[in-house]
Order: C-alpha cells, then sequence, then structure tokens
C-alpha cells in the first residue's frame, strides 16, 4: 500500500492520511443533504420532479448522491492518487435545476449533464484539456490558488451564519450587523479551537475540532433547544443551526434496504438516454440553440473549476512541479470528467472535484489513500445518512477559514511591481469570493493578462491555447446576450 499510494515518498503516513480522509468527508457531507434539496424539490417544466413522480423523493436523491460521491472519489483516489475528493458540484446543480430542467425537462436536463461529460473526457484523452492547463501562466496558477483560498474561506463564513445577506448592504455581521444567537458563538468557538491546535502544530487539528466542536454544539441544542434555521417556507428561525440540527437522530437505525437500491436504480437515466431524441424532435431552431450554449456553459464552468481546483490542492500540499501541474494530472482530469458524465447518467447533477479536500490538506493528506477513505465513508454514508445530519455547519466550516489562510499565503509568489502579471492575478483573486464562482474570477484573469499583452504590444508571447481560451470566455461572459439574438 505505501509503494501503490507512494506514502513515505511524500512524507506521509497511513494515519494521517486516514486523518485527512476523514476531515475532507466532514468538511463536504453537507452535499449529501443539500443536493436534493436542489435538484429534487422543483418540478420541470412538465411539473414532474426529478425521477419522474409528482412529488419530491428526498431520501432516494440523497442516497444516490451519497453513492456517486463515494464511488468518484474512490476512484480518484485508485487511478490517480490525488487527495481530492468529488461530489455534485453547488452551482452546477443549481444552473441545471433553473435554467435547464424548469425550461425543459429533467430527463433533458440530466441528459445534457452526460453529454457535457462525454466532450470533457474526450477533450483530455486528446491531450487539449491538459494542454490548456499548461498553456496557463504560472502568475495565474498562483492566483487561482489564492482566489479559491479566499472563496473557501467566505463560503466558510458564510454558511455558519458569520457573514450574511443584509438588507441595505450586500453583506453584514450576523444578524443586523452583531453575532447573535447560539450557532455563531459555537462557530467562533470553533475557530478559536481550530487556530489555536494548528499554531501548537497539534496532530489532528482540523479533525479535532470539528469533533470536539459538534460535542459542544449537541450539548448546546440539549439545554437551549435552538433548532433549524429554515422550519418551513413561511418561518425562519435566524438564530438557529444551518443546514443540521447537532442532535443524535431519532431514525439512526432506519438503514436503506433492497427496495431503495432498486429505487435508486430506477432514477438513473441510462434507460431514458435513447428517448432523447424524440424529446429533441418537438424543439425549434432556437431551442437547439439554447441547448448548445447551455451545454457550453457546463462545459466551460466544469473545465476550468478543477483545473483550478487540482492546483491550489495540489499547491496546498505541496506536489506541484516547476510548472506547477500536480502530479498524475491527466489521470486526475480522465477521473473528474467521467464524474461529471456519470453525475448526469445517475441523475444527480455533475460531479466535480471539491475544493473541500484542501481541508483534509491541510491536516496532512497527500495521497489518493486519503481520498479512497473520503470515498469509503460516502458509501457509508449512503447507509449510515442520519449519522452526517449531527455535524452543523458552525462545527465544520471552521476548517474552511484555516485553509482559506493557509492558502493566501502563495500570494508572496506573485509579482506585484508587473503590471502585466499583478492586475489579471488581482482580479482572479477577487473576483471568486466577490462573485462566489471560481471560473468567473479565472475568466476575469484571462481576459485581463490577454488584454495587457495586446495593449504593451507583447501579443507575441501569448500561447495560442490563451488566445483560443480567451474566446470562449469572452463567449461565456456574453452568454446570456447571444441566447436572446438568437431567440
Amino acid at each position: 500500500m505505501d509503494r501503490f499510494f507512494s506514502i513515505t515518498a511524500r512524507g506521509s503516513d497511513v494515519g494521517t492520511e486516514v486523518r485527512g480522509g476523514i476531515v475532507t468527508f466532514i468538511t463536504m457531507a453537507y452535499i449529501i443533504v443539500l443536493n436534493p434539496l436542489i435538484i429534487g424539490t422543483v418540478p420541470d417544466s412538465t411539473g414532474k420532479y426529478l425521477g419522474g413522480g409528482d412529488a419530491p423523493n428526498i431520501a432516494l436523491i440523497a442516497l444516490a448522491t451519497a453513492v456517486i460521491a463515494g464511488l468518484m472519489t474512490l476512484l480518484m483516489g485508485v487511478v490517480a492518487r490525488f487527495p481530492l475528493a468529488l461530489a455534485t458540484g453547488l452551482g452546477l446543480n443549481a444552473f441545471v435545476t433553473y435554467s435547464i430542467a424548469t425550461k425543459f425537462t429533467w430527463n433533458v436536463a440530466m441528459t445534457l449533464v452526460f453529454l457535457e461529460g462525454v466532450i470533457i473526457l474526450f477533450l483530455v484523452l486528446t491531450g487539449f484539456r491538459l494542454a490548456v492547463f499548461k498553456a496557463i501562466p504560472a502568475s495565474l496558477k498562483t492566483a487561482i490558488s489564492v482566489g479559491i483560498g479566499l472563496f473557501i474561506a467566505l463560503i466558510g463564513f458564510v454558511d455558519a451564519g458569520f457573514v450574511r445577506k443584509a438588507p441595505a448592504t450586500p453583506v453584514e455581521l450576523g444578524i443586523g450587523g452583531q453575532l447573535d444567537g447560539w450557532p455563531s458563538l459555537v462557530f467562533c468557538f470553533g475557530l478559536a479551537l481550530v487556530v489555536a491546535l494548528y499554531a501548537l502544530r497539534f496532530r489532528g487539528a482540523i479533525l479535532i475540532s470539528i469533533l470536539f466542536t459538534t460535542v459542544v454544539a449537541m450539548i448546546i441544542e440539549a439545554v437551549a433547544k435552538v433548532g433549524p434555521t429554515f422550519i418551513s417556507p413561511e418561518e425562519s428561525n435566524p438564530k438557529g443551526w444551518n443546514l443540521n440540527v447537532p442532535k443524535w437522530p431519532d431514525d439512526i437505525m432506519n438503514f436503506p434496504g433492497v427496495q431503495d437500491l432498486k429505487d435508486l436504480w430506477n432514477l438513473a437515466i441510462f434507460d431514458n438516454i435513447g428517448g432523447l431524441g424524440s424529446a429533441l424532435s418537438d424543439f425549434d431552431a432556437a431551442a437547439y440553440v439554447t441547448l448548445g450554449l447551455l451545454v457550453f456553459t457546463l462545459l466551460l464552468a466544469d473545465f476550468f473549476d478543477t483545473m483550478g481546483t487540482m492546483t491550489a490542492v495540489g499547491a496546498e500540499a505541496g506536489l506541484l512541479n516547476e510548472e506547477g501541474i500536480p502530479p498524475e494530472s491527466q489521470k486526475i482530469l480522465v477521473v473528474d470528467s467521467i464524474a461529471a458524465a456519470t453525475g448526469g447518467a445517475a441523475a444527480v447533477s455533475s460531479n466535480t472535484s471539491y475544493i473541500e479536500s484542501a481541508a483534509g490538506v491541510g491536516e496532512g493528506a497527500r495521497t489518493g489513500l486519503a481520498s479512497v477513505v473520503t470515498g469509503v465513508l460516502f458509501l457509508l454514508a449512503a447507509v449510515f445518512s442520519p449519522l452526517v445530519a449531527i455535524v452543523p455547519f458552525e462545527a465544520a466550516t471552521p476548517a474552511l477559514v484555516l485553509v482559506g489562510f493557509l492558502m493566501m499565503t502563495q500570494v508572496k509568489n506573485i509579482d506585484w511591481d508587473d503590471i502585466e502579471v499583478a492586475l489579471p492575478a488581482f482580479l482572479t483573486i477577487v473576483l471568486m469570493p466577490f462573485t462566489y464562482s471560481i471560473t468567473a474570477g479565472i475568466g476575469a484573469g484571462f481576459l485581463a493578462y490577454t488584454l495587457l499583452k495586446v495593449v504593451k504590444g507583447k501579443s507575441s508571447q501569448l500561447h495560442p491555447l490563451m488566445w483560443t481560451i480567451t474566446g470562449l470566455f469572452v463567449i461565456y461572459f456574453a452568454i446570456n446576450p447571444i441566447e436572446q439574438l438568437f431567440s
């Protein structure tokens, strides 16, 4: 096992890899709960919910989300041997729901996701995706890592309710500019604990802080009866727990059975992909253009999100070579592409690499063994799913803030005195958290880099692929006007 995963060669050990895999799972296990709420509660244009029913089936979609995440993460660990976990992509699943399914059908939406994954796999196998990655200047690769660091720190603050939307300003501290409620205090306690343990170089700092903070949260909930933030569409509790209420679930022994697995297979659209042709025959020319642009948007977001994620995780793990490329990049991209297609075929939306993997790397993970551990935990969560609902955001997200800090330290490697490098890097870094989109940050950096090279008469220094990428991002940012033009 040591030779297969290169554990010693990368300066790690089995215990560290196991801890790292557990931390990665805990920080991204929320997707098991969140994905069904996004794709499972919205009917398509025909009034049908995902799976073809007249009512949502949240439990079944949660089961499918966990199973596909587990299988794809295991594949990443065994094939690419890199500490990167995969699951349904947030943002992508909302796009699939509100921009595709509500305009067409769930069958069309998931089939387009499947086709997008197949196209990306083709681009990987032909070497185009890796060639694009190599063509990106080192400064932009560093900026991508730093920007993602700020992005996941913001995710941590927002998910914990420390930073919220405000009536008069875009965001504010807590509620009305003040921290209020037990969950906010639990988040602050967890953040202080993980920072202190990390500063003292305590082994297992992130994992220990998550587990201990969860216990504290469970005690507080048992005494104060805080309850969830979301109660019903008509009623909310701003001072409640985000995502999960930290209490021991009553249905802990309610394991999925044979019928659940049969329903899981029926949820998948393998048998329905062939029916896409008949569905498309009813569309007009404008609908075909719209479908093409939707696939392009999915493709570009998936294409560059993964590049940014694997660069950031590789940088944090110290695994990048002199070109800023992680080991086994081709295999990482192949697995990620297969995951995108599989997510569509299994009707859980595109699966992609998760930046929360950086939390496991922050715990010391350096090899694919950590991904194997994370994958196994996802599969176990499919069976023991009630256990996943114990950890609230307030206990898990302090880890994301710490990892954001660790990734931010790479900013010193950017030459801030060179405007041709500094401005594109700045836009890449700030727009990721400001737009809540990795792709938007990367796109802005690419456009600025190309523009500055042109205006300073240095266009000959641009790699040919940089011109192609820049053109694609122009289309990406202008995709709505283009769609309106054709419609």
